[in-house]
């Protein structure tokens, strides 16, 4: 396919004028354009470096849009789903531009498809980083037993808090901050995106994150416990919990996405109710 097939640009609205009825189509497999595109719009294009983000569509001779690209560096290029030469057509086109690409995050053939063009376009290799699975929420089921305490919504007075377990959180994952932690929370308290349990004394011990709605889809991210206070059932009550209030909001499509490597989460979401969707890859480039 032609690179000239991909319209790229640096202008959110015009990329969402073309892209969201696409986007929408499939909301489970297109989850992470959908929020991060509604991060960029509420707390700006530079939220996470101050590189512009860029987008882009592949559009057919019918001018239907097919796929869509985000790049937010310093973060991977981010495609939804390509054949081959659709994924030949982007690595040539980016290649053309100079563009720096770190990496790229997507459905696992398209990531490699994408890993491989790029490595012929521009002699980088690449390796795989982290391998995903997309989950989707099917029917709710609690982890028994609900360990004592209760779960409750986070508000202003958790913000240092959320803080110190975002950093945490990002640390144990192997990714670097590349937002504001305190921005992060504010923002996530301002929708009431993070739920805790705690004991009965009132002890903040686990929390769970939601993204807000977006084109009847929620992503729940991060779920964090410390440590010291694993294996007592608290992750699992709070991504119950905050799954349940998804659901209940009446959101159509509740979804999370695990690192293959840790059979302990992956588990743990399967008797929540969770069924796979679509294996993702992380690949980087370079050394």
């Amino acid at each position: 396919m032609h690179p000239d097939a991909w319209h790229l640009t640096h202008d959110l609205d015009e990329f969402l004028a073309r892209a969201g009825d696409f986007l929408g189509s499939r909301p489970d497999l297109h989850t992470v354009q959908l929020t991060v595109t509604q991060a960029l719009r509420k707390r700006g294009l530079h939220l996470y470096s101050d590189q512009a983000p860029l987008f882009g569509t592949l559009e057919d001779e019918s001018g239907t849009v097919r796929a869509t690209l985000l790049h937010t560096p310093p973060f991977p290029v981010h495609p939804t789903p390509l054949g081959p030469q659709e994924a030949e057509g982007l690595a040539a086109r980016l290649a053309d531009l100079g563009r720096p690409v770190t990496g790229v995050t997507a459905e696992r053939d398209t990531a490699a498809s994408f890993a491989a063009a790029w490595q012929r376009r521009t002699g980088t290799a690449g390796r795989i980083h982290k391998r995903q699975r997309l989950y989707r929420l099917a029917e709710l089921s609690v982890p028994q037993p609900v360990p004592e305490g209760r779960a409750r919504v986070a508000g202003p007075a958790d913000r240092d808090l959320l803080v110190r377990w975002y950093g945490a959180f990002m640390a144990e994952v192997g990714e670097p901050v590349n937002q504001d932690p305190g921005g992060w929370a504010d923002a996530r308290i301002g929708h009431g995106g993070i739920t805790l349990w705690e004991t009965p004394d009132g002890t903040p011990v686990s929390m769970a994150g939601a993204t807000p709605e977006t084109a009847g889809q929620v992503r729940v991210a991060p779920v964090y416990t410390p440590a010291h206070l694993r294996g007592h059932g608290y992750a699992g009550a709070a991504t119950a919990e905050v799954s349940r209030a998804a659901l209940d909001s009446g959101t159509a499509e509740v979804l999370l996405f695990t690192d293959l490597a840790n059979p302990t989460s992956n588990g743990l979401y399967q008797r929540i109710g969770y069924r796979g969707v679509a294996d993702f890859a992380v690949w980087e480039f370079g050394d």
